[in-house]
């Protein structure tokens, strides 16, 4: 029995791994990061940045759908983390979704250099670099605008992921007024829209950790070099940290001015019962 058990939470974890993994690579990274490789190589003729904002926001909803039932759709280790200390996760699935998270992520850049490679190679006529007029690493993860501070892009970051954690309640609270279960991928997709069309001129809006370490791991190791971790004053690890705190901040916001203040459903039956009686 006790075996029996091992095995099912194994296969579980595995399920969940790969799910987490497929969602992320089939769907969120390669729809965004094909669409910046087109709109960067294609020098602005064959998609603008409202395309790349689309383009994930599609890959976002369709992620959304892929592992909503299985895994609840964790794209994104700072909502992964945030909910564990919410206590709404077991820390023992952390481990799994971030393996997931960041695999399919790897595994998305890699195909998407694959796909692109002819044009990346005649772009750059075989050198790949992180700055200048033939830069092309910003194709993979994101880099500080060149008159944005480091604390300004932290900022940034910190700000946008608080407004992302905060959508992303409102979207799903069933406490409050949540939205209709068949539309909440689509409107989650929206929101990433949205903080691209406002937050992204600085940083080009990282907002998540696995979709940005795990392609700058692979453009460090596929000819980039390691500029792609000193560049824009290391920034490397801002969209490491802003996107953790800035959910967690967003969790607290609506925690403290939204979550406790909606009614219980005790007091809902008790004005409704006094409507009734007067």
């Amino acid at each position: 029995c006790c075996r029996k058990i091992s095995k099912e939470a194994h296969s579980t974890t595995a399920t969940t791994t790969l799910f987490t993994l497929l969602s992320l690579f089939l769907f969120t990274q390669i729809f965004g990061l094909s669409c910046v490789a087109q709109v960067v190589l294609g020098k602005g003729n064959t998609g603008q940045y409202l395309s790349i904002n689309i383009a994930f926001g599609i890959g976002v909803t369709l992620g959304v759908h892929a592992a909503g039932g299985v895994s609840g759709a964790h794209l994104n280790a700072a909502i992964t983390i945030t909910e564990c200390v919410l206590g709404n996760l077991s820390w023992k699935k952390l481990t799994a979704y971030v393996i997931g998270q960041f695999l399919g992520s790897f595994t998305a850049a890699a195909t998407v250099f694959g796909l692109y490679y002819d044009a990346l190679y005649d772009y750059t006529n075989g050198n790949f670099t992180v700055t200048g007029p033939t830069a092309t690493a910003q194709i993979f993860s994101t880099y500080p605008a060149p008159n944005v501070s480091l604390l300004g892009a932290f900022f940034t970051e910190f700000t946008a992921t608080v407004m992302l954690a905060l959508g992303i309640q409102v979207i799903h609270d069933e406490k409050n007024n949540a939205a209709v279960k068949g539309t909440q991928p689509l409107l989650c997709g929206v929101l990433v829209l949205g903080i691209g069309l406002g937050m992204g001129l600085n940083t080009g809006y990282a907002i998540n950790p696995s979709r940005d370490l795990p392609p700058r791991i692979f453009t460090a190791i596929a000819g980039w070099g390691t500029e792609v971790f000193t560049t824009g004053h290391a920034w490397w690890w801002v969209p490491l940290t802003a996107p953790v705190l800035g959910c967690l901040t967003g969790a607290l916001v609506y925690k403290l001015f939204i979550e406790f203040h909606i009614p219980l459903d005790e007091e809902i039956k008790k004005e409704q019962r006094g409507v009734e009686t007067s």
